[in-house]
């Protein structure tokens, strides 16, 4: 089976397989080179993953623009001192 690229990936498909991987690593039961391929798979996907929450983000943060292009508020409170 060849395995999808991590770009045409739901997000949700791509955590779960991270899960999967990150659960065989683990485990210690794969072969050196299997856990190198395993390893280098989910790199790829968490590296898609991160950017799929990243253009979420912007896209979130262009919605919640004001009619004249200001922020309504900042998307993540920043800790007060």
């Amino acid at each position: 089976m060849v395995a999808k690229k991590p770009e045409k990936m739901k997000f949700e498909e791509t955590l779960n397989e991270l899960e999967d991987i990150v659960q065989q690593l683990e485990q210690g039961e794969l072969s050196l080179e299997d856990s190198l391929k395993q390893f280098e798979r989910g790199i790829s996907l968490a590296n898609a993953g991160q950017a799929k929450l990243q253009q979420a983000q912007q896209q979130v943060e262009i919605l919640r623009q004001g009619p004249n292009g200001d922020s309504l508020e900042p998307l993540v409170q920043e800790p007060s001192e």
